[in-house]
């Protein structure tokens, strides 16, 4: 336990480090080169180590099948019990949608190796696609309010190389490949500087995440949501599946990371209160922190 506890602190200290680098260097630390670096060439490596570290079997494919499926059957109540909630046509649509859309890459990734090992890597990395996956298509629709087109919100997808790399990686894995000692070493030096990288960028973003005067009905629903409804729903579906118990931790955790800086990149492209999903996105980040103890003392699947 305590073991653990010093692996999630030290993931933290990562976020830390960007933190303190853009309030340090403030405009020297261009955010943007690092987001396309981290997404277009380091996180290539990521998925290619992260797949190919073994066989591909159907408790690998049932899990981000089970994801998308909790996340969907949520999405169904949110949608319903906004509209009731919230009069205003863009908190609705954060209410619907932001605490569904968690930071599965940037701190599922690396918290799932602190706290499961390296054979965590294939389902946090195949977890992480079927989010990509929800976050361009229902995280488009609703932060646009429906004011999009579905062509150009696929075409998105298309253009990310992880998914690219994920297929690759899928067919060699099929096909019997397995990397050799040289090309394992290459693959996992990549795959941890895609790691630190992501977790000083979230840092990075967070320095620029300002409190600001927010719905408090709002701030509500999405922690309560989040750290509430989320984990009682995954800890229920899961309960009757027979999935090994590393992989039901695994899911449990991913489906309890606080909210991902995408809310905000989809915020700010359409226009649907940037600010306050930065806000929410700091806010849930902090209290995160906390919860992952307690659940790893009172989940079992969590308890090391």
């Amino acid at each position: 336990m305590n073991s653990a506890i010093v692996s999630v602190l030290g993931i933290y200290l990562f976020i830390g480090v960007g933190y303190l680098a853009k309030r340090s260097f403030k405009e020297q630390i261009d955010e943007r080169t690092i987001t396309l670096l981290s997404v277009y060439f380091l996180q290539i490596f990521l998925t290619l180590w992260g797949l190919l570290k073994r066989p591909i079997d159907t408790t690998l494919l049932q899990t981000p099948l089970l994801y998308i499926g909790i996340t969907l059957s949520l999405v169904a109540v949110t949608m319903f019990a906004s509209r009731l909630l919230f009069a205003d046509v863009k908190e609705r649509s954060i209410a619907t949608v932001a605490a569904l859309i968690g930071n599965t890459g940037n701190l599922g990734i690396p918290l799932g190796i602190a706290l499961f090992g390296e054979e965590s890597v294939p389902y946090t990395t195949i977890i992480n696609l079927a989010n990509v996956f929800f976050v361009y298509t229902f995280g488009v629709y609703y932060y646009s309010r429906g004011n999009f087109s579905v062509r150009d919100s696929l075409l998105n997808i298309v253009k990310l190389p992880v998914l690219w790399a994920a297929l690759v990686a899928i067919a060699l894995n099929l096909g019997g490949y397995r990397p050799s000692g040289t090309v394992e070493e290459t693959l996992t030096m990549g795959a941890y500087a895609s790691m630190v990288m992501q977790l000083v960028l979230f840092g990075i973003y967070l320095y620029d995440t300002k409190i600001t005067e927010l719905n408090r009905v709002l701030i509500g629903w999405v922690n309560g949501l989040k750290f509430l409804a989320v984990p009682a729903v995954t800890y229920a579906i899961l309960s009757l599946t027979n999935l090994p118990e590393m992989v039901k931790g695994i899911l449990f955790m991913e489906m309890l990371m606080p909210l991902a800086v995408a809310n905000v990149n989809l915020a700010s492209l359409y226009d649907c209160r940037p600010k306050a999903l930065t806000a929410l996105v700091f806010i849930t980040s902090v209290l995160f922190l906390g919860i992952i103890f307690a659940a790893m003392r009172y989940v079992p699947w969590l308890t090391i």
